[in-house]
C-alpha cells in the first residue's frame, strides 16, 4: 500500500470510515507461530463480492465498519459493494448494491453507512494487490501482520483481471440479524462451571457489546455464567469460534484475529459457519446460544 498520485489500476481512500481494513480468505495453519488465521469476517459477503467481478474467492476486499468508505479510481475500474446493506454512490449519483459498477477515473466511489448490519465489502475487478504477508493480504489487527487499517491518502494497487465480469441472478444472502442464534458444541472446559448455569445458558438472553471487535463478539446484559471451581487454567490453545469466558461470566465468541493460546476456559465452540451472522449483528443485537453436546 502507498500514499499519494496517480497511475493505473489503482484507488485512492478519500474516505476510510471508522474501520476500514484490507481482507481476504486469511492466513490459516500458523497458530504455532502465534498468527491468527485472520481474513474476512463474513466470508459469504466477500466471496459474492469477488464473484460479482469474476474475481477469484480469495481475492483481496475491503471490508467496512458501520460507517462505509470512499475511494477515488485513478484509472477506469469496475467494483463491487455486498455485506450490510448501504447507500452506494459513484460519480455522485446513486449506484447499485451487489452488482457490478464501472467507475471512470477521477470517479469517486461512495459507500454509505449501514443501513442493517455492519460490516459491507468492497471488492475491486482484478482484486486489491497489496504485498500478502504469510501468503494472506489480510489485516490481522491482533499480530499487526497485513496492511495497515485504511487511512486518508493511501492508495491501493489493483491486480490484472482473472475472468469476466458475469454478475449474480440470485443473492444467496442472508439478511443482517435481528437475533443472533448461536449453535454452541460444549467442552472443553464446561465442566468449570455450575451444570444448572450451563443448562441455563440455552434459554438466556444477552446483547451483542459495543466492546467487541475482529477479534471477538463481546455479550453483556445476561446471567454471568458461575464457575464450578477457581483457579485459572494454563494458557491453551484457541480456536476460531471459541467460546471463552472471562472472570465477568459473560460469553465472548472469538472471531478471525482472536488470540491463539488463552487462559481462561472455554465453554463451547461455535462452528465456523455460523460465525458469519457475528460479523453483521450490530451492538444492541440480541444473542442466544443453542448448546449441544
Amino acid at each position: 500500500m502507498t500514499r499519494g498520485g496517480g497511475g493505473d489500476a489503482r484507488l485512492e481512500v478519500v474516505r476510510a470510515g471508522a474501520l476500514t481494513t484490507v481482507q481476504d480468505l486469511g492466513r490459516p495453519g500458523y497458530a504455532h507461530l502465534g498468527v491468527p488465521r485472520s481474513g474476512a469476517l463474513d466470508a459469504p459477503a466477500h466471496a459474492l463480492a469477488n464473484r460479482l467481478l469474476g474475481n477469484p474467492a480469495g481475492a483481496a476486499t475491503l471490508e467496512t465498519t458501520l460507517d462505509g468508505v470512499a475511494l477515488r479510481a485513478l484509472a477506469p475500474v469496475t467494483v463491487a459493494v455486498t455485506g450490510a446493506p448501504c447507500a452506494v454512490r459513484a460519480a455522485g449519483r446513486p449506484a447499485a448494491w451487489s452488482a457490478p459498477v464501472r467507475l471512470a477515473a477521477g470517479a469517486v466511489l461512495e459507500v454509505g453507512p449501514a443501513l442493517a448490519g455492519l460490516r459491507s465489502y468492497v471488492a475491486v475487478r482484478g482484486g486489491f494487490a497489496v504485498p500478502p504477508v504469510l501468503g494472506s493480504r489480510s489485516t490481522d489487527l491482533l499480530s499487526g501482520l497485513g496492511p495497515p487499517v485504511l487511512t486518508a491518502g493511501a492508495v491501493l494497487p489493483v491486480g490484472a483481471p482473472a475472468g469476466p465480469v458475469v454478475g449474480a441472478d440470485v443473492l444467496p444472502l442472508p439478511a443482517p440479524p435481528t437475533e443472533l442464534v448461536l449453535p454452541v458444541l460444549l467442552g472443553p472446559r464446561h465442566d468449570w462451571f455450575t451444570a444448572a448455569s450451563v443448562a441455563a445458558l440455552g434459554s438466556a438472553r444477552y446483547r451483542v457489546s459495543s466492546a467487541g471487535n475482529r477479534i471477538g463478539l463481546r455479550t453483556e446484559g445476561g446471567p454471568p455464567l458461575v464457575r464450578a471451581r477457581g483457579g485459572e487454567l494454563p494458557s491453551e490453545g484457541m480456536v476460531l469460534g471459541a467460546v471463552q469466558v472471562p472472570p465477568d461470566g459473560l460469553p465472548v465468541v472469538f472471531l478471525a484475529d482472536h488470540p491463539v493460546t488463552g487462559g481462561y476456559p472455554v465453554l463451547g465452540v461455535v462452528a465456523a459457519a455460523a460465525l458469519h451472522r457475528a460479523a453483521q449483528a450490530r451492538p444492541g443485537t440480541p444473542v442466544r446460544f443453542v448448546t449441544t453436546g
